[in-house]
């Protein structure tokens, strides 16, 4: 579909590959110029230390990283609050209430490897705790 911008038509390229990081550093190179050098001067004098200081305020707001959640089996099986439970309905509650938590596919990828680690724990704890319910169920 031709694309018009006022003085000429033309077709725009599909799939041209862009590199944004190398046009960044050619930008800061020095080899390509978008203002003059008294715009430029003034900008890099006035405007950087600006937006480095409201870099730094939004920083400030934000919470601080959270303590990354725990795979040891002790301390899972307390957060699931294993002790507490024996029959194996409110077994199959605890683990889709744990899913729904800590599932790799709802949190962020950069913590994706901890939260299958947490989710195969759990799984194998709340297996076991079943199977210990299922058990004393046929033991009775």
């Amino acid at each position: 579909m031709p694309v018009e911008d006022g003085m000429r038509s033309f077709e725009p390229l599909a799939n041209i590959p862009f590199d944004y990081l190398s046009v960044a550093n050619e930008l800061h190179s020095g080899r390509i110029k978008v203002a003059s050098g008294s715009v430029a001067a003034e900008y890099s004098d006035m405007a950087a230390p600006e937006i480095l200081f409201d870099a730094l305020l939004a920083a400030a707001d934000q919470p601080p990283m959270p303590e990354p959640l725990p795979i040891e089996p002790e301390l899972i099986a307390r957060e699931l609050g294993l002790e507490k439970l024996n029959a194996p309905r409110e077994l199959g509650r605890l683990r889709r209430e744990f899913a729904f938590r800590n599932h790799p596919d709802r949190v962020p990828a950069h913590m994706r490897e901890r939260a299958i680690k947490r989710m195969q724990v759990a799984n194998m704890l709340i297996d076991e705790a079943k199977c210990r319910a299922l058990d004393a169920v046929r033991s009775n």
